[in-house]
């Protein structure tokens, strides 16, 4: 099964992800991550990413297509895979279809403004094994400022910051929402609420997909 979970930032696309991952047995593609991993290279080109991580903007098409073109070809992706931040503009969609991928089912998680505002403020990520926590939500971690996993130190991204995740929002709702009329019209868009608790919202989407 070939899965995308669309939504703003901060609606919870990694989170349930993780979820689904444990259940169907496929690996999670966070294109997130995989930049956040390559801004840590400190290469000429992550300097370049990194100019737009930090604006609020999108990283480039073409970069993306090229990651995540890479990472399918993996052997672990034979099965299936969870697509969570692609694609994030239409012309990422074609693209996607172009290599010859089907998709099963495309997750939207529909999050008001506000809610995101209060997620990002106490979003928390771990500097070692990458884990996320959240202060203010259901994902807080045991010991404050330490991850669950490893005891590393828990650290704010610098693309939460109240004025980034403004400019990220704007980008969303222009560049990324019509991405919920390009998939209505393949009938392939299932809408979840987002704003429920985390234990609702993650029933809801095991429902949609069939999974128990």
């Amino acid at each position: 099964m070939n899965i995308i979970f669309l939504g703003a930032p901060g609606a919870g696309k990694g989170t349930h992800a993780e979820i689904i991952k444990e259940k169907l047995g496929i690996p999670s593609i966070s294109t997130g991550d995989i930049i956040r991993a390559e801004l840590k290279k400190q290469s000429e080109f992550s300097k370049k990413m990194k100019e737009y991580t930090d604006a609020g903007q999108l990283v480039p098409d073409e970069i993306v297509i090229d990651i995540i073109k890479e990472r399918i070809s993996h052997e672990d992706c034979k099965l299936g895979f969870i697509l969570d931040g692609f694609p994030r503009t239409p012309e990422q969609a074609e693209a996607l279809e172009n290599m010859g991928i089907k998709i099963n089912k495309v997750i939207n998680l529909e999050v008001s403004d506000e809610l995101v505002y209060t997620r990002m403020a106490g979003r928390e990520v771990c500097q070692e094994c990458g884990a996320v926590f959240n202060s203010i939500t259901d994902k807080k971690p045991r010991k404050q400022g330490i991850c669950d996993i490893c005891d590393s130190s828990l650290v704010r991204r610098s693309d939460d910051q109240e004025a980034v995740v403004k400019k990220r929002l704007e980008v969303y709702h222009e560049q990324t929402e019509p991405l919920v009329k390009y998939y209505q019209k393949k009938d392939l868009l299932v809408n979840i609420n987002g704003n429920n608790h985390l234990k609702t919202a993650s029933r809801d989407i095991l429902e949609v997909l069939s999974v128990t």
